[in-house]
């Protein structure tokens, strides 16, 4: 397998510019690829996939987490997404001009919302999650199984990394 795994003009200009400083540029350039391909993913499918079906990332994103976890109020809806609430208001309004997602008032507090996707974003979401996998599936065709589960797994150690010290931080 011919594949290129070559340091890039970006990445060897930050190491340049940081070594001086003590930096642990393996860490660096570590997490600066994961925000580097993350970024690049989610713009490649923007363009290529969801605008065709009037979404944004955050909007699929959203719509993805109703459905695998069914109805949720606003405030784990967004942390769910990875969004802030402020966000979330307006791509929740977008969803519901589709006809993808609905809001409700909580039963027990008047004050909370619930949002829910629609049959026809159920729908939808079978038509889109097999062709962004696909998107998954080329962006990973250079690695090999062992290598895309040894990528998960420190991919999860880190984000439980995170979340443990994310969780020590709070007030």
């Amino acid at each position: 397998m011919d594949r290129d795994t070559s340091i890039t003009a970006a990445e060897q200009a930050a190491i340049k510019r940081v070594q001086a400083l003590g930096i642990d540029t393996r860490s660096m350039s570590a997490i600066s690829n994961v925000f580097r391909v993350a970024n690049s993913l989610r713009n490649y499918s923007e363009q290529n996939l969801l605008k065709e079906f009037g979404l944004s990332f955050s909007g699929f994103t959203v719509l993805w987490v109703l459905w695998v976890w069914g109805p949720k109020e606003s405030h784990s809806l967004a942390a769910e997404s990875g969004i802030a609430k402020s966000t979330l208001t307006g791509v929740v309004k977008t969803l519901q001009s589709l006809g993808f997602a609905s809001k409700m008032t909580h039963p027990s507090d008047r004050r909370r919302v619930v949002v829910r996707i629609t049959s026809s974003g159920a729908r939808i979401m079978k038509k889109i999650f097999p062709r962004f996998n696909q998107i998954e599936v080329n962006a990973t065709a250079d690695l090999t199984k062992e290598e895309k589960t040894d990528l998960a797994h420190a991919l999860r150690v880190i984000l439980h990394t995170v979340e443990r010290q994310v969780s020590r931080s709070d007030p």
